[in-house]
Parts: structure tokens; C-alpha cells; sequence
């Protein structure tokens, strides 16, 4: 794979000694004198690293950043300045820079850094790679994710699907558990079978053992008829069943013997029925509490847990809200015919800042309104409703004038690990950092490793 990168500095020298100290084999590096000469090369040519200088003639490098970011363009900047102060750097990264390199540039720091970004690039091609094949196999076009906990979903997914094996899935409300259910069925021996999901909350006890098992004619009142159950009509296939922690321990027996016998009887009948179908369960509650609490049947606990896949909260993965955004805002403008839409860089500062207790659902939902509201082809943060309203984190850290970069770079570390609770992870999303380097800075100023 080769790289494309473009160096932009209005000073001859430092450019063509980035050029020549960066090019590799599989690197070409591009050069530019200033912002509106890198724009032209960008808009003509798919970089995947932007090096540029932050004071320049006719466009900066903020300018850059943010005629970059207004293109969608899928390329990191880094920026570099002999005028460096931690405002400048904190408010370029917090406009969407990758990273702020002071100069004179330290060649191999900054290598170490490009190596980084092409090597994270390379992550999310193989991702991307992924997702397309996980797509194509299973049609799952709203599987939308580039962060590491979700490359760890579709790969599970995607290993699992083939076998006949119970599935556990847990995650909040909202988190895409009936998504990833049917990626599983669609992905297996059963994809041409029917696939069945049922919601165990919203059906009451004595109708959902009705609706899983199926009745005889007469077994209660108003059962006229004989009837089918979930299970009976997806012989072959594949049962969703949704909020497993509802179920009472009366259909927690009955479902314990599909999963051990693959039999069970019609409520009121006595005939013996045998079927074939693979059971993928899913729940927001904690079942070993459950258990514990004597509500769930510890049997029954370990019979579905055989694979167990954790779907992460939204807010774990915060990279992937403008992703989702993205394509949600996408997909409501087709359907509601109103053309191309966009973001202002703003408005998708405030959906990463909201903490998202729905999870996707909420976010696809609030896309959603904004979109059939708007009168406008671009939503601001005025189109968010007032609960969205959340501005980004400006807390102010002081930094006595003198303080070296390395000290500075220390408080600023240390003074948002505090204000996240010890979070290291939300900690390195705040700062922009991958959470190794953030623990390899904590280990350098001597900050245990416990959470």
C-alpha cells in the first residue's frame, strides 16, 4: 500500500527538508508554499496525511484544517508552528487537528507520529475491508463503526454466524442488539430460513408463553383455534428473543428444554414436538444479578451464554458519532427527498459531547427530526433541540506564563484525567490521544497504572 502525503509551508527550505526526510518507499510526499495551493492539490488528489504550517500567506493553516474538514475529505492534519502556545495547540485540536508539532520539528517525533496516523489508516482500510465483506455476506448497511470496540464486534460476528452455538447478547437499550442478532442468522446455514425476533417485555406472561409455544384448541379461553408458536413456525431458522430477563421462570423451564432437548409441547397439548432452530437471546439487564436474586434459572443462564457478545454504549465510542451521523443524515435526506445535507463542524462538537442514554436509537431518531424541521441544507447547533444543547468542555486550565511545553503538556494530562474521574479512556478521547500513549505519558510522570 503506498501513502500520500502533502507537506505545506511557505518556508522552501523546512518543506523540502520535510519532503526528502519523510519519503519512503511506500510514501510520496507532495509540497505546497501555502493553504490555497495545498486546497487546489487536495481537491485534485486523496491524501491521507496533511503536514502544514500554521502561519502562512493568503490561507492558514487553521483555514486549511477547516476547508479540509468542510469537503469531508478522509484526511488527518497535523499542524507545526515556531509560534507555539497550549491555546493555539488545545483549540487546533479541538477544531479537528490530529496533532500540533512544535518547530523547529523534531524529525523523529514527528516520524514517530506519522507512523502512528498511517498505521491507524491502515487499521481502518483493513476495517473498512471488514465491514464491506460483513455487508455483502449479510446486508447490513447500518453496521456503522470504525472504532476499536466495534472492529471487535463485526469480527465476533463474523466468527460466530457460521456455528449453531446460542448466542448472549448483551448491551443498553438502543445499543443495535436486534442488528447484530439478525447479522448472526444472516450469516449462518439458516439466512434462507425465517428469522424470528420477539420481544419477551412487551408481551405478558401468560400470552408470551402462548405466542413461543404455540396452543391447542380450548386450552384457555378464547382459544378457539390451534396455533403455531414462535419456535414451531421457525423450524429451521433462527429465534430472536429480546429482553430475556423478563421471562418468568415458568417459560424460563419450557425455554431451558429447547435449548437442551430441541422439544417442548403446545400450551394445553400433550403431543411431544420436535424442531431445529437456533436461539440468539439479548438483554440490557445484569442476568447473574438475577440469578443471584433468585429470578433467573442458573441452568437456563449458562445455556444461553455458550457465546456472549457485549455490544458498547455509544458514549464508549464517541469517534464513531459523526459516522453515524453522517449517514443517518444521509439516508433521512433521501428519504425525504430534500437534497444534499450537511453538518457545521459545531453541531457534531455537541453530538460528541452529549452523553447519549438511548444509545444509537436516540441518535438515529433526533437525526431524524432535525432533518424534516430544518429549512436549511446545513444543521447547526440551533436545529439541536434544547436537551442537546451541550457545550463543549471549555473548563479553563491555567499555565503560568514560562512553563515549559513538557510541563504544561503534564497539568493538561493530569487536570482532565481529574474532571474524568480517573476515565483514562474518555480521558484519551478528550485530548485526542490513543489511550496507550495516554498511559505511557501517565507512566512518565509517574502516575500508577491502576484506574
Amino acid at each position: 500500500m503506498r501513502y500520500y502525503l502533502l507537506v505545506v509551508d511557505d518556508e522552501k527550505n523546512t518543506r523540502e527538508g520535510l519532503r526528502q526526510a519523510l519519503e519512503r518507499d511506500d510514501r510520496v510526499v507532495f509540497t505546497a508554499a501555502d493553504g490555497r495551493e495545498a486546497l487546489d492539490q487536495v481537491q485534485e488528489r486523496v491524501f491521507d496525511v496533511v503536514i502544514t504550517d500554521l502561519r502562512m500567506p493568503r490561507m492558514d493553516g487553521l483555514q486549511l484544517l477547516e476547508a479540509i474538514q468542510e469537503r469531508g475529505m478522509d484526511t488527518a492534519v497535523i499542524l507545526l508552528s515556531g509560534y507555539g502556545t497550549i491555546e493555539t495547540a488545545v483549540e487546533a485540536m479541538r477544531r479537528g487537528a490530529l496533532d500540533f508539532i512544535t518547530k523547529p520539528v523534531n524529525l523523529g517525533e514527528l516520524e514517530l507520529r506519522l507512523s502512528k496516523v498511517l498505521g491507524q489508516k491502515q487499521l481502518a482500510l483493513e476495517h473498512e475491508s471488514l465491514k464491506e465483506q460483513i455487508k455483502e455476506r449479510f446486508g447490513l448497511d447500518n453496521m456503522v463503526g470504525r472504532s476499536q470496540k466495534m472492529i471487535q464486534v463485526f469480527e465476533t460476528i463474523r466468527q460466530i454466524a457460521p456455528s449453531k452455538s446460542t448466542v448472549l447478547i448483551t448491551g443498553e437499550t438502543g445499543t443495535g442488539k436486534e442488528l447484530v442478532a439478525y447479522a448472526i442468522h444472516a450469516g449462518s446455514p439458516r439466512k434462507n430460513k425465517l428469522f424470528q425476533p420477539v420481544n419477551c417485555a412487551a408481551l405478558p406472561e401468560s400470552l408470551l408463553e402462548s405466542e413461543l409455544f404455540g396452543h391447542e384448541r380450548g386450552a384457555f379461553t378464547g382459544a378457539v383455534k390451534q396455533k403455531k408458536g414462535y419456535f414451531e413456525v421457525a423450524d429451521g431458522g433462527t429465534v430472536f428473543l429480546d429482553e430475556i430477563g423478563e421471562i418468568s421462570l415458568a417459560v424460563q423451564v419450557k425455554l431451558l428444554r429447547i435449548l437442551e432437548q430441541r422439544q417442548f409441547e403446545r400450551v394445553g397439548g400433550t403431543n411431544t414436538l420436535s424442531i431445529d432452530v437456533r436461539v440468539v437471546a439479548a438483554t440490557n439487564a445484569d442476568l447473574e444479578a438475577l440469578v443471584r436474586q433468585g429470578q433467573f434459572r442458573e441452568d437456563l443462564y449458562y445455556r444461553l451464554k455458550v457465546v456472549t457478545l457485549d455490544l458498547p454504549p455509544l458514549r464508549e465510542r464517541r469517534e464513531d458519532i459523526p459516522l453515524l451521523a453522517e449517514t443517518f443524515l444521509k439516508q433521512f435526506a433521501e428519504e425525504n427527498r430534500k437534497g444534499p445535507m450537511r453538518f457545521e463542524p459545531e453541531t457534531l462538537e455537541r453530538l460528541k459531547e452529549y452523553p447519549w442514554p438511548g444509545n444509537v436509537r436516540e441518535l438515529r431518531h433526533l437525526i431524524e427530526q432535525m432533518v424534516l424541521l430544518s429549512h436549511s441544507s446545513t444543521l447547526t447547533p440551533k436545529d439541536l433541540p434544547g436537551k442537546y444543547q451541550v457545550e463543549p468542555s471549555k473548563e479553563y486550565i491555567e499555565i503560568p506564563q514560562g512553563t515549559s511545553l513538557r510541563s504544561a503538556e503534564r497539568k493538561i494530562i493530569l487536570q482532565t484525567l481529574r474532571q474524568q474521574g480517573g476515565n483514562r479512556t474518555r480521558t484519551a478521547e478528550i485530548l485526542g490521544i490513543g489511550r496507550r500513549t495516554l498511559i505511557r505519558k501517565l507512566q512518565e510522570y509517574g502516575v500508577g497504572d491502576e484506574e
